[in-house]
């Protein structure tokens, strides 16, 4: 079948392709999902939680697509009314539905935002837990302007920065903020009472001296019970935070850290050599890809018992759990879907993005 519509065109890769190919492809298109092809033919559809699942079990990203797709999806059939297709997309909350003949082959394909005009945003469950900001820093990357204001307080369009990451998680009827404040913290605190946003409940824990990424947190023993996300003030993720929280409970960890998959492609060979220098190996450009920190984090309350009352970062609190054997699990998500706004090139992408 000859595909001739250019979205679908744009989200189509081969089956042969491999998976950092597809993650590529899925950055470029600002897609989660592709369908995938062997020639003509249609072979079924890859989303970014295929190839998260993918990554959590340590599969090679320079695997086939073949390898990881999933054969189990379910896909509508000619002959299906608008109503039930709506209704499977619905259950699935899929962006896309492919529409299959009596041979599976492709007819057409729907997508969300074609059949549900009214609500275009794709729906997602809500997980209603605390979320800790950590807002006390000097955002020294954005001077002059954090000479002036607080990081937080940074305008993105028509709303600060922080505002721009509470009201995400707002989306997912997160309405409970504890903010941690230092550098002008007054400004803060002001601002928010000015506002008066009826969806934000907002708790204030203050450092007195500069504790680190985590030391702060100590300060809120005893006030939380519940798994709570921790987010940097200057970081936007652009992922199902459910399914970070579903991850975080279903694999027991007790720390979750958000990490953005990197890749450099290095544009020369690269030579492997054994003992005496004698040559093992030659691989042509190869991609490296890292796992980013984020700066996104789920945490077990029972976490603040082990922060010591001194200056302690989040990266010493995940250095402690694994010596001690305990569960500190890694997400991971595409690297356009972490953007880093305490940098001036991406602030300046946000910008430019609002105008």
């Amino acid at each position: 079948m000859q595909i001739n519509n250019q979205k679908i065109q744009e989200r189509s890769i081969k089956i042969d392709d491999s998976i950092i190919a597809a993650l590529k492809k899925m950055d470029i298109e600002k897609t989660k999902l592709l369908f995938v092809f062997s020639n003509n033919t249609f072979k079924g559809m890859l989303t970014i939680g295929d190839i998260q699942r993918a990554i959590l079990r340590n599969i090679n990203l320079n695997e086939r697509i073949i390898n990881i797709l999933d054969r189990e999806k379910v896909y509508a059939h000619v002959g299906e009314s608008i109503e039930l297709i709506k209704r499977k997309m619905q259950e699935l909350r899929a962006e896309a539905m492919p529409i299959l003949d009596e041979h599976d082959n492709l007819i057409d394909i729907y997508f969300w935002e074609d059949l549900f005009v009214e609500n275009s945003i794709l729906p997602h469950e809500n997980i209603n837990i605390p979320v800790i900001i950590m807002a006390g820093g000097k955002g020294t990357r954005l001077q002059p302007l954090t000479n002036i204001y607080p990081k937080p307080l940074i305008p993105i369009g028509e709303k600060t920065i922080v505002e721009t990451i509470m009201d995400k998680f707002v989306s997912y009827e997160c309405h409970d903020f504890y903010i941690s404040v230092n550098y002008k913290a007054e400004v803060i605190k002001n601002y928010f009472d000015f506002l008066q946003n009826p969806q934000y409940k907002i708790h204030y824990f203050q450092e007195e001296k500069p504790m680190g990424t985590a030391g702060s947190l100590r300060l809120l023993k005893d006030k939380l019970n519940s798994t709570f996300f921790v987010s940097n003030c200057d970081i936007l993720i652009n992922e199902n935070y459910a399914d970070i929280l579903k991850y975080h409970q279903s694999n027991h960890n007790e720390l979750t850290v958000v990490a953005a998959l990197k890749t450099y492609s290095i544009p020369y060979g690269t030579i492997i050599t054994g003992e005496n220098g004698l040559l093992e190996s030659i691989e042509e450009k190869p991609n490296l890809t890292f796992k980013i920190n984020t700066g996104l984090y789920i945490l077990e309350p029972s976490i603040l018992d082990e922060i010591p009352d001194d200056f302690f970062h989040i990266t010493h609190l995940m250095e402690k759990l694994k010596q001690e054997g305990r569960r500190v699990g890694v997400y991971p998500i595409s690297q356009n879907d972490w953007i880093d706004m305490g940098d001036w090139n991406e602030y300046l992408k946000l910008i430019k993005k609002q105008s």
